[in-house]
């Protein structure tokens, strides 16, 4: 079995970003998250994550340019990698495998 190198929250932000496309800067990644898991995301956490799948090149980022309602400074734009997005469909794969093997006496 492939190691995807994703944890969970992980997998999540890198779903996040796909599903933000082109709008997807930190605040926005933290909505999106909150509003699909139902619960508070914090800004650490989040940036926590970004900061790994960077490190792992799963997401590459960009600045925005400036605008007077954030008061000069620019957002950071992030987008999947060629490679996150391998990672994704690696984790997929194996998560969707292992539900298949799940008898379904165990959820009636």
């Amino acid at each position: 079995m492939k190691e995807t190198g994703l944890g969970e929250f992980q997998e999540i932000v890198l779903l996040a970003i796909l599903i933000l496309d082109e709008n997807a800067y930190g605040a926005k990644i933290q909505n999106e998250m909150s509003h699909r898991l139902g619960r508070t995301i914090s800004r650490g956490a989040l940036h926590a994550a970004l900061t790994r799948l960077s490190e792992k090149n799963f997401i590459e980022s960009t600045f925005g340019g400036a605008t007077t309602e954030r008061g000069g400074r620019r957002k950071r734009f992030y987008s999947v990698t060629n490679l996150g997005k391998s990672a994704l469909s690696d984790a997929k794969t194996i998560r969707d495998e292992m539900w298949t093997l799940v008898p379904k006496v165990h959820f009636q």
